[in-house]
């Protein structure tokens, strides 16, 4: 498994797979054909499909323009075998030979991939174990927590870079918290999360404990909807979720930064077991994957910073993913708005809950999380392509993008 810092990515929204990572991809195709005349971009499956929504064509054109015009070529009906998020950059001299075509896959995340036998482009593996199952038994037998293993296996510039993760996550809820007004779109969707902090504050501590972490985690993803600065956890679709669960615990029961941190690196060990066996991609499997994974990790972290053991951790991440099960990726109009917004919340308070049900047992269970990740990845391969990110099936289906 790759670095946190690959799962963890501080960047803009709305979507990791639809917009950081087609960023990055133009970026680096830039750098080798600065003195293209021309670029013609063909976007494939998911990526055309939702791609106008998700503002795809605005991150290329805005890497791309600056250097040479820019064709855009939309293939909503053609799916490549290796990823539904498939993208050609083509770049053209001025004779108007193409000097270069260069087929790459947004896999989830922001993460990019070339092929099969080329599975990565970025950085190397750093994780030398990628089962839940192993993990566990190796904190078991050393006596060591998860985040005792990510701090094992990473540089030690890590927990810079969490502390970096962690800032940019308050920092989102804030700005959310204070921002009013309709998101971007056709959807005219209003802004939630300031309403439901400030009538939140009005109730008795239970209901407004679940009010808060509702606010959170809106303001969170209002941001992120808006194309503000958010942290991919696992990603942009689903970036409310962890920093709704772990600032709602910091405020209401003072934990450290230091304990936050290190409930950031076993989050990010349960996504990116997710991301290495299964699938982080909602065009791959599903919003399963997105916010199914997020409130898995979400899970995880506030089990750990209630004293949780590992098998309760385990367990805590499993009832996070396992009840978010063959949840389907149907964008309305293509936007990261509705229903993924509000999915964020509910998944919030549900990571709560789950570590709540886990604290009330030993941590021993039937169904392990590397068994609920193998049956998400087959759930996803089953769901016909309409329901994963295509804006074609479920909620997105009488819905047509603008």
């Amino acid at each position: 498994m790759k670095s946190l810092k690959e799962l963890y990515r501080i960047g803009t929204g709305p979507s990791s797979s639809h917009t950081l990572a087609h960023r990055k991809a133009a970026e680096m195709f830039r750098e080798r054909h600065r003195d293209a005349a021309a670029f013609k971009v063909t976007l494939y499956g998911s990526l055309a499909a939702t791609g106008k929504g998700h503002m795809t064509d605005v991150a290329i054109n805005d890497t791309l323009l600056p250097i040479a015009p820019v064709e855009i070529v939309w293939q909503p009906k053609v799916f490549l075998p290796f990823h539904p998020n498939a993208m050609t950059f083509a770049a053209i001299a001025a004779n108007g030979d193409t000097v270069e075509n260069w087929t790459v896959y947004s896999i989830g995340g922001g993460a990019l991939a070339e092929n099969n036998d080329k599975p990565t482009i970025e950085s190397p593996e750093v994780y030398d174990m990628g089962k839940m199952t192993e993990i566990l038994l190796w904190c078991e037998r050393t006596g060591k927590s998860y985040w005792e293993y990510v701090r094992q296996c990473e540089e030690p510039d890590i927990w810079d870079y969490l502390e970096e993760v962690w800032r940019t996550m308050k920092e989102a809820i804030h700005r959310g918290l204070e921002a009013e007004g309709v998101l971007p779109g056709p959807l005219n969707l209003r802004r939630k999360a300031s309403t439901y902090y400030i009538r939140a504050t009005g109730f008795k501590q239970s209901l407004q404990s679940r009010g808060l972490v509702f606010a959170y985690a809106l303001a969170v993803s209002e941001e992120n909807a808006a194309g503000g600065k958010i942290v991919t956890a696992p990603t942009c679709g689903s970036c409310g979720v962890m920093p709704a669960v772990l600032y709602h615990l910091q405020e209401s029961r003072k934990f450290s930064d230091i304990r936050i941190l290190r409930a950031l690196a076993t989050a990010g060990l349960i996504g990116n077991i997710v991301k290495e066996n299964a699938s982080i991609s909602g065009a791959e499997v599903g919003c399963q994957g997105e916010v199914g994974v997020a409130c898995a990790m979400a899970s995880a972290a506030a089990n750990q910073l209630f004293g949780g053991s590992p098998a309760q951790i385990e367990y805590a991440s499993e009832m996070g993913l396992e009840h978010h099960l063959g949840m389907t990726c149907d964008p309305v109009c293509g936007l990261v708005q509705i229903p993924c917004i509000e999915r964020n919340a509910y998944a919030a308070a549900r990571a709560l809950d789950a570590n709540l049900y886990s604290a009330f047992t030993d941590g021993i269970h039937r169904v392990s999380f590397d068994k609920v990740v193998e049956v998400m990845q087959q759930t996803g391969h089953d769901l016909p392509s309409l329901y994963k990110e295509t804006g074609e099936g479920g909620l997105a289906k009488d819905y047509h993008q603008m």
